[in-house]
């Protein structure tokens, strides 16, 4: 029996034995009774999602949309072995997403859902579809370097110069270009990256970083409260803090651009509106809406002529930008990602 002929089979059962007339169910009424769970980051980038996604989408299909956060790679992977699932739909990165397909963790695209011909073009990967390019940049507090602060890798490793407290993302696949980078590594000579060359120069780091985050809210805390003077930070969580007058700038010579990919965890339980749902999001108007309030880089194209020019150059896809910034590789990321989080956790507790 389908989930929908139960759903009507109670309600008219409930109509009947309260003595009511029979419910007349509409396709409005039934998409109503769908719920999809999204796995989402909190903060600032759910609240974007909520205005440019989530709520647009519930008022043209019915379904509601319910969040859960963070993003867990570690949750993907349990809850699709376990068979119990907390969420539907996720966006984690490009490289990410290949190793869970590799692990059969990915729902296969349902292509009776979504249109190829409506697609961005070279969205598709993975059984994963693009949602945007992410940022992860330098970022300095400007009241505490009244004379320039840190402008490269190499600045921000060079601590008799640029003299306080730092931060890295808790991430291998992040830590190891910006070392790799500060060690003179020419941008379109870094993959594949020389591990052992890389974890020689964060070792010269480590004993100066003060914390190593996790979440995009707790890299905002740390360098608004003046914890921290310098840090690696997603780009529009950087710029939200600098339009919000706090004293920062952000970095983008040695960024590392990654791009974020929407999938399906495998036998999701609402995986057809999964897709549904991953359809619209990636049309042009949503992603821009996205994109205008948190600064992440749009991968439809057309989504840009919806986008002012001041905050298009604050994206990770303007020209400038992209220009001094890194593109991962995504197949050699997943290739090494068993092995190098493993070292990597390995090395930060020793």
């Amino acid at each position: 029996m389908t989930r929908i002929s139960s759903r009507r089979r109670f309600l008219a059962g409930a109509a009947a034995s309260a003595g009511l007339a029979p419910l007349m169910l509409t396709s409005k009424t039934l998409a109503q009774t769908r719920t999809l769970y999204v796995n989402t980051w909190g903060g600032s980038w759910t609240a974007a999602e909520e205005a440019a996604f989530f709520k647009p989408f519930s008022a043209e299909t019915g379904a509601r949309v319910r969040t859960v956060s963070p993003v867990s790679y570690a949750k993907l992977k349990a809850q699709v072995q376990s068979g119990s699932y907390e969420w539907d739909v996720t966006a984690i990165t490009a490289g990410e997403w290949l190793r869970a397909e590799r692990e059969g963790l990915a729902e296969p695209i349902d292509w009776a859902i979504v249109k190829k011909d409506k697609l961005p073009p070279d969205t598709v990967f993975a059984n994963g579809i693009h949602y945007c390019a992410l940022g992860t940049n330098l970022c300095y507090r400007t009241d505490k370097f009244p004379n320039g602060g840190p402008k490269s890798w190499a600045d921000f490793w060079d601590v008799k110069k640029f003299p306080g407290n730092r931060s890295l993302y808790n991430s291998w696949s992040r830590a190891l270009p910006a070392a790799l980078i500060a060690d003179g590594v020419p941008l379109d000579k870094l993959y594949p990256l020389d591990v052992d060359r890389g974890f020689k120069k964060l070792g010269e780091i480590k004993p100066h970083i003060k914390v190593w985050w996790t979440q995009g809210n707790q890299s905002q805390q740390l360098i608004r409260d003046g914890e921290v003077d310098m840090m690696s930070i997603w780009n529009a969580r950087g710029s939200e803090l600098k339009a919000q007058g706090v004293p920062v700038e952000v970095v983008w010579a040695g960024a590392t651009i990654t791009m974020t990919t929407w999938g399906v965890a495998k036998n999701a339980p609402n995986k057809s509106l999964a897709w549904e749902f991953i359809q619209f999001a990636v049309q042009a108007a949503p992603q821009a809406e996205f994109c205008k309030r948190l600064y992440y880089g749009p991968t439809n194209p057309k989504a840009f002529e919806f986008i002012p020019q001041e905050a298009a150059r604050q994206m990770p896809t303007y020209p400038a930008n992209e220009k001094v910034a890194v593109r991962p590789d995504p197949v050699w990321e997943a290739d090494n990602a068993a092995p190098l989080q493993e070292r990597f956790t390995q090395w930060l507790a020793s």
